[in-house]
C-alpha cells in the first residue's frame, strides 16, 4: 500500500480498537450488573461469574463492531478534513474514489472479523453459555430443598417443604404463584419427589390439590389429583434471559445447520423453516453492514470540503442515512420472516448501502453536479 493508504488505514485502526473497548465496557457493565446479582444471590463463585461474563462477550462484540467501525471513520476523516490533511492529499491528485481505498480495506478486516464472531464464535459461545445457565439452574433448584422453612426463590413466587426423608421424599409441599396479575395459584401436596427430565428439573406431587383465584370476580377453582408434574423452570426462568434452558436457540445455531433447517431442527427450535433461514443470510448481511457503514461515513464527510466551521452537517448526514439504512434493513427482515422465499430480501440494504456510498464518492469527485456556479458580478 501507498505511504497515505498505511497512515489512514492505521488511523482507522486505532480509533476502531478503542471505541470497540469503550463500547463493550459499557454493553459489559450493563450485563455484569444483571449477571451479578443473579449470580451472587444463588450462591455461586466469582469464578463462575467471570465465565458467565466471558461467554456473553462475543455476542456484546457482535453488536459493537459495526457502530465503532463507523465512529472510526467518521472521526478520523473529521480529524484529517479539520487539520487540512484531506486538502493536501486531494491537490497531489488523489480523487475521492482514491481516498477511500483504505476505507475499503478498513471495511473489509471489519467485516471478516464480525464474519468469523456471528458464523463461529458467537454461536459456540451462547451454547455453551446456555449449557451452563442449566448447570447452574439445577444447582439453584438443588438449593431449594430446605425443610421447614418458606422460602421466596423469586418475587410472587413461595415454596415450603415439611419435611425431606432420607429416601429424598418431600412431605407436606406448598407452592404458591403469584407472578400472573389478577392470578393467584396454590399447589399442595402430601408428598413430592423432584425429578429430571428433558423439560428439566420438576416437581412431581402425588396427592394433593391445586388451587386458582381469580382476583377481579374472586372466583375459586379446587382441582384434586393423584399425580401433577410441576415444572421447576418456570421457576427458574427469569433468572438470566426470561429463556428456557432445555432446547436450543437460533442464535446457538451455526450457520451450516440453519442453512440446512431440517424438520427436526425447526422442531427443535419451535421456529419455521423460512426464519432459520432468514438468520442465516441476516448473518452474512452483517458482515456487508459493518462494510457499508465506515464507506459511507467516510464518503458523506468528503463531500463537505474543508471548512473553518467543521463539517457537522455532514456528519449528522452520515449518521441519518446509517440509521434510515438500518430501519430497512429491519423492515425487510421483517418481510423475510413471513416467507422462506423472501430470504433475498436480507441483502437489499447492504446494496443499497453500497450503491450509496459509491454515489456519494462520485458525488464528491464531481462537485460541480451538486454546487451552483457562482454568478459573475457586472462592473
Amino acid at each position: 500500500m501507498a505511504r497515505f493508504d498505511r497512515y489512514l488505514l492505521s488511523q482507522l485502526m486505532v480509533i476502531f480498537g478503542f471505541s470497540s473497548v469503550v463500547l463493550v465496557l459499557i454493553y459489559w457493565i450493563n450485563r455484569a450488573v444483571r449477571l451479578f446479582d443473579w449470580l451472587i444471590a444463588s450462591g455461586q463463585t466469582a469464578t463462575v461469574f467471570l465465565e458467565f461474563t466471558a461467554l456473553s462477550l462475543p455476542n456484546v462484540i457482535r453488536l459493537v463492531l459495526p457502530i465503532s467501525a463507523f465512529a472510526a471513520a467518521v472521526y478520523v476523516t473529521n480529524r484529517l478534513s479539520s487539520e487540512s490533511e484531506l486538502v493536501v492529499v486531494q491537490a497531489t491528485g488523489y480523487s475521492p474514489a482514491r481516498l477511500a481505498r483504505p476505507v475499503w480495506i478498513f471495511g473489509g478486516i471489519v467485516a471478516l472479523f464480525l464474519a468469523l464472531l456471528v458464523h463461529f464464535i458467537v454461536p459456540a459461545s451462547l451454547g455453551r453459555l446456555a449449557d451452563r445457565q442449566k448447570d447452574v439452574a439445577e444447582n439453584v433448584t438443588a438449593q431449594l430443598l430446605v425443610e421447614g422453612q418458606f422460602m421466596h426463590p423469586f418475587d410472587g413466587v413461595t415454596l415450603y417443604i415439611g419435611e425431606i426423608t432420607p429416601e429424598s421424599d418431600l412431605l407436606n409441599v406448598f407452592v404458591r404463584d403469584t407472578r400472573r396479575p389478577g392470578q393467584d395459584l396454590t399447589y399442595t401436596a402430601t408428598k413430592a419427589l423432584l425429578v429430571r427430565s428433558d423439560a428439566g428439573p420438576q416437581l412431581k406431587m402425588f396427592d394433593g390439590m391445586a388451587q386458582g383465584l381469580i382476583i377481579g370476580s374472586q372466583r375459586l377453582s379446587l382441582t384434586r389429583f393423584s399425580e401433577l408434574a410441576f415444572d421447576l423452570e418456570t421457576l427458574l426462568r427469569g433468572s438470566i434471559d426470561g429463556t428456557r434452558v432445555n432446547r436450543r436457540k437460533m442464535g446457538e445455531l451455526s450457520t451450516l445447520e440453519l442453512l440446512s433447517a431440517t424438520p427436526a431442527l425447526v422442531s427443535e427450535t419451535r421456529t419455521s423453516v423460512g426464519m432459520l433461514k432468514v438468520e442465516a443470510h441476516q448473518r452474512i448481511t452483517q458482515s456487508l453492514m459493518a462494510m457499508v457503514a465506515p464507506l459511507i461515513g467516510f464518503a458523506t464527510l468528503l463531500m463537505g470540503g474543508f471548512s473553518r466551521f467543521g463539517i457537522w452537517n455532514q456528519i449528522v448526514a452520515a449518521i441519518l442515512m446509517i440509521v434510515v439504512l438500518k430501519t430497512l434493513d429491519n423492515a425487510l427482515a421483517d418481510i423475510a420472516l413471513s416467507e422462506a422465499a423472501y430470504w433475498p430480501l436480507a441483502y437489499v440494504a447492504p446494496l443499497i448501502g453500497l450503491a450509496m456510498a459509491a454515489l456519494i464518492l462520485w458525488l464528491a469527485g464531481n462537485p460541480q453536479v451538486y454546487r451552483r456556479k457562482p454568478k459573475a458580478v457586472g462592473k
